[in-house]
């Protein structure tokens, strides 16, 4: 039996609107991971059942290794298309903003959804909310947000409204989430909504093979000259880190989602405690991620240091300067690290 988790009374504050809405527009933050556009596309396969006019707004392209979700064709991205983008959250009566919590994390799109005159529904799962919405379901506590939709969806009785397509977005988005349940992954009610996922007809096995062992030979050569050539243990503070440059990534054709999961590598090596991957995007702008074993916080590390935040075990932020800065700037607070031991 799955918890309702979920406030009641804005739930039924959601559905009353749902049933006025005409024009909805979903969206979520830059650089879409698994979860962003699992929670999105998800969700949208089950309002355009119910017979809604809704669209897919992202920031910016997804990832090639998720090209496989049902309905990312139809993906509005705005960075390609902006004044169709911009015309959607125009005509929009009501919006929802999925695993994001501040205005930061949609990138230059930030200025449609604040003009936009459309109610506006939050569903995410990040700590430290910075977004005013009509109807706000933050929790923390769950390891994704499209475990979110899943039970929102379930507690407002529309489990029948949900399609394979529905289902697979939604698992694809709690797995990858979860490093295929391998950490933030302890609530029993999780397993409960993949055991309702696979009842409506998941190919579990399929979809991790499509996201984890599923690759392209240039993806590889990347990881591997990253993991070879790249990888620095700290022994002092049981730390990995990689550092890729512009130039490294453009050796490797790099393309988005490449990098994907590389942070998640170093923990296996029962030594290291937290590790730590840093991508330049920019000639002034570097990409952090952070994964950690135990009681590590790497989420109060990037809320620190790096602009960013996450949950204990999995964050991100990011750095404005060169790598090589980004680098140093990080080797020369190392040594506040007891700090962030939750012990």
């Amino acid at each position: 039996m799955i918890s309702n988790l979920l406030n009641q009374d804005k739930l039924h504050d959601l559905a009353s609107r749902l049933q006025d809405a005409r024009h909805i527009v979903i969206t979520c933050h830059v650089s879409p991971d698994g979860d962003a556009l699992g929670s999105s596309l998800g969700l949208m396969h089950v309002l355009k059942r119910m017979g809604k006019n809704v669209h897919v707004v992202t920031p910016d392209n997804p990832p090639r290794q998720l090209q496989f979700l049902p309905g990312i064709k139809s993906l509005v991205v705005a960075t390609r298309s902006p004044e169709v983008a911009r015309s959607h959250f125009e005509r929009a009566d009501l919006v929802f903003c999925l695993d994001f919590n501040a205005m930061k994390r949609l990138d230059e799109m930030a200025c449609m959804l604040e003009s936009s005159r459309a109610v506006r529904i939050l569903v995410d799962h990040h700590l430290g909310l910075e977004i005013d919405a009509d109807i706000v379901f933050s929790h923390p506590e769950s390891s994704s947000t499209s475990a979110l939709v899943f039970r929102m969806l379930y507690q407002l009785g529309w489990l029948d409204k949900m399609t394979l397509q529905s289902a697979e977005c939604i698992y694809t988005g709690m797995m990858t989430d979860t490093g295929n349940f391998s950490y933030n992954s302890n609530d029993p009610d999780l397993y409960e909504i993949v055991a309702e996922l696979v009842r409506l007809g998941v190919d579990k096995d399929r979809l991790y093979t499509l996201v984890f062992n599923t690759s392209s030979e240039s993806r590889l050569r990347l990881c591997s000259y990253a993991l070879y050539d790249k990888m620095r243990i700290i022994p002092e503070i049981n730390c990995a880190l990689i550092a890729l440059s512009l130039d490294e990534l453009k050796r490797f054709n790099y393309r988005k989602g490449d990098t994907e999961s590389l942070v998640n590598v170093p923990l296996s090596i029962p030594e290291v405690s937290f590790s730590v991957f840093m991508r330049q995007d920019e000639p002034e702008y570097v990409k952090v991620s952070t994964r950690s074993k135990g009681t590590f916080s790497v989420s109060r590390l990037c809320e620190t240091y790096f602009g960013g935040g996450g949950h204990r075990n999995a964050a991100g932020g990011e750095f404005h300067g060169s790598l090589d800065e980004a680098v140093e700037y990080f080797m020369s607070h190392v040594g506040d690290y007891p700090a962030f031991n939750e012990e």
